[in-house]
């Protein structure tokens, strides 16, 4: 889906549950609330960067690793502001009890870092979102099943025994590189961060042999407040990226 396609789509992208569902759209995350996150000279980059002034962002765009695979557009800043917009979004109305589940069918953009893009992310909705929730909730789990592993919400909080994040991906010679088994976190966070390597092909009943019984554990030992699901299509069979053999069912 090229950059034009996803703005029009994008406002329309928040989805809330309670007694009856409802599509909601989305508020543009503002500078401020974006960078309590992200760094401020890096936000300021992407509200200025354009295709028509890229010359005069070599630096920064090296710096901040925007190129390659995380190209600018026109557009980019709102993308930005939309997709995390609409995690903040979906997080108050957690906050504020107005729905049981809030989906946001642009976010979990999962690799952006504090000050850098990475993956086809600019922003990392998810820990904004996480943010938003831990004003409310003492503990928030943070659950991964894209076939990539979530680098940039481990990183966010490998550090911090409120929020505890399981990955299940591929691991090796694949992107990010990232999600050992011996990642486990790092001072209060340590053993706050769990990584599931998995293989290429891995069908329905392998995986849900594994899932099953390690999110009980997770579940029974962590009993977290809120829980945040990063629900990535590619680790469907026939996705061009991802090696999984995963079906709908």
């Amino acid at each position: 889906m090229g950059p034009d396609l996803l703005l029009m789509y994008l406002p329309h992208f928040i989805v809330c549950a309670d007694i009856s569902s409802s599509n909601q759209r989305p508020f543009p995350a503002t500078f401020e609330e974006m960078t309590r996150f992200h760094s401020e000279e890096y936000m300021s980059f992407l509200k200025c960067a354009s295709p028509d002034n890229l010359k005069l962002y070599n630096k920064q765009m090296l710096k901040f690793n925007v190129g390659e695979d995380c190209p600018l557009f026109d557009g980019l800043y709102e993308f930005c502001q939309l997709s995390s917009g609409g995690s903040l979004a979906a997080a108050v109305k957690l906050n504020k009890r107005k729905a049981d589940i809030a989906i946001n069918w642009m976010g979990g953009l999962h690799h952006a870092k504090k000050s850098e893009a990475s993956g086809f992310c600019y922003t990392n909705d998810i820990v904004l979102g996480i943010l938003e929730l831990l004003k409310y909730h003492k503990r928030v789990l943070y659950v991964d099943i894209d076939v990539h592993h979530g680098d940039g919400v481990e990183e966010a909080f490998y550090t911090t025994d409120r929020v505890m994040t399981v990955s299940f991906h591929k691991y090796g010679d694949f992107f990010p590189g990232t999600g050992d088994l011996k990642d486990i976190g790092a001072g209060k966070g340590r053993l706050y961060s769990l990584n599931v390597p998995l293989k290429d092909g891995i069908t329905d009943d392998a995986y849900q042999s594994i899932f099953k019984p390690v999110m009980t554990k997770v579940m029974e030992r962590f009993q977290p407040c809120a829980v945040v699901l990063q629900c990535g299509a590619d680790s469907l069979n026939g996705d061009r990226l991802g090696p999984f053999n995963l079906t709908l069912r």
